[in-house]
């Protein structure tokens, strides 16, 4: 039971057919050029299909191994790296992460009081929220201000924000910060000894057999194979912050840099890569890549103002280590994580149930300059809650 715009590589289910109808039918009222949706039940893959099309110009349907800009879903897979380096004993989440860099000495004395744990929690102290500035959109200000060619390249960037104040004290409240997960891809480095991509594909990736997943390049003559392309349909243009730097070009292809997003935005994967990787975890004493009791930190709810509010109460929800976090009783939480640049809307769930899905698009915005992750969230669990009987057979070798 497939809608005209999909494309299926997994086996049909007739019980599956509400994913079906879904899409088709949010990929048309929304405009969107393409998507995929790829779906586990108990660490099974029982549904991926591609919508649309991966490229306009070559009319090039999506397929369900396609890759994506997956956006802010980066930094699940830093946070497990990073956690995975903590088992080891190779660091420690109350390590400050200026002892750890060996940077240098900061402008601001709070910067010494940063540690992994506060950077793995959005607790480092930036905010971008209240003063308007992220310092990885910022390519051409910093790449001047350290007498470099632009764009900036990440350590350009830290040895910048070294030399700025915080926006709060390390640890008193939580403000989403991509700086803080550009510090962690950094960390990784240093107490590894590997370049970022590299240990995540080895030490994450690989032990689950995902083979594909890899940084993406900024520029459309650097696509990646089986990429799909972009589309600013409602944000236009912006000035190049490369090649000819002002220069007038598309949003999703020049106007920010993607490489100097690696740990906090740089990764391509396809859906079934991504459930994959949530899958991981779904019975933690059998995880692959992490310890039961690393994923129950991961997943732990952080102190203070970040976990809980003024009254003292908990909150509903709450950022862990790389994930949003809602606990739905029992001990039971639902994960997950979204992503969004110009051009990309990325959605990756994990549910207290053993159901996870991935929904990715090649364009941000509905018609309504909803992002699309925001617009199908709850969609898509309704679509999971009316499934009456799941397939029991496992499609992952179909995709490989």
């Amino acid at each position: 039971m497939l809608g005209v715009a999909g494309v299926a590589w997994a086996a049909d289910h007739p019980e599956l057919v509400g994913f079906d109808e879904l899409m088709t039918s949010f990929v048309k009222a929304q405009r969107v050029p393409g998507a995929a949706l790829a779906v586990t039940k108990d660490s099974r893959l029982v549904y991926a299909r591609g919508f649309g099309l991966a490229d306009r110009a070559r009319a090039q349907t999506v397929q369900p191994t396609a890759l994506f800009r997956i956006a802010s879903i980066s930094k699940p897979l830093t946070a497990v790296a990073t956690m995975q380096l903590v088992e080891r004993e190779k660091l420690a989440l109350d390590a400050s992460v200026w002892e750890v860099l060996a940077l240098p000495a900061p402008s601001d004395a709070r910067w010494k009081r940063v540690t992994i744990l506060h950077l793995l929690q959005h607790r480092g102290g930036w905010d971008r929220g209240s003063t308007g500035f992220d310092p990885m959109f910022q390519s051409v200000q910093i790449a001047k201000t350290q007498n470099v060619p632009p764009p900036a390249e990440p350590q350009h960037i830290v040895r910048y924000m070294v030399g700025r104040r915080l926006d709060f004290d390390p640890g008193s409240r939580y403000a989403y910060s991509n700086f803080g997960y550009c510090l962690l891809g950094r960390v990784i480095e240093r107490v590894s000894g590997v370049a970022y991509e590299a240990y995540v594909q080895q030490e994450v990736l690989a032990p689950l057999g995902i083979r594909r997943m890899r940084l993406g390049k900024t520029l459309p003559a650097q696509r990646a194979d089986d990429e799909v392309a972009y589309y600013a349909n409602d944000e236009g243009t912006g000035p190049a912050v490369m090649g000819t730097v002002g220069e007038r070009v598309p949003m999703p292809y020049g106007a920010w840099s993607l490489e100097a997003m690696d740990s906090h935005g740089g990764w391509l994967a396809s859906a079934v890569d991504l459930v994959r990787f949530a899958s991981a975890f779904d019975v933690p004493a059998t995880c692959k890549i992490l310890k039961e009791k690393s994923i129950e930190t991961m997943f732990a709810r952080p102190d203070g103002a970040a976990g809980y509010d003024a009254r003292g109460a908990p909150r509903a929800l709450y950022y862990g280590c790389g994930w949003r976090v809602r606990p739905v009783g029992r001990g039971r939480v639902n994960t997950w994580h979204t992503g969004s640049l110009p051009g990309t809307s990325t959605l990756l769930v994990r549910r207290h149930d053993g159901k996870n899905w991935a929904a990715l698009f090649n364009t941000r915005h509905a018609p309504d300059k909803q992002r699309l992750s925001d617009k199908i969230d709850g969609l898509l669990h309704k679509a999971a809650d009316g499934v009456r009987r799941w397939p029991s057979t496992d499609q992952f070798t179909q995709l490989l």
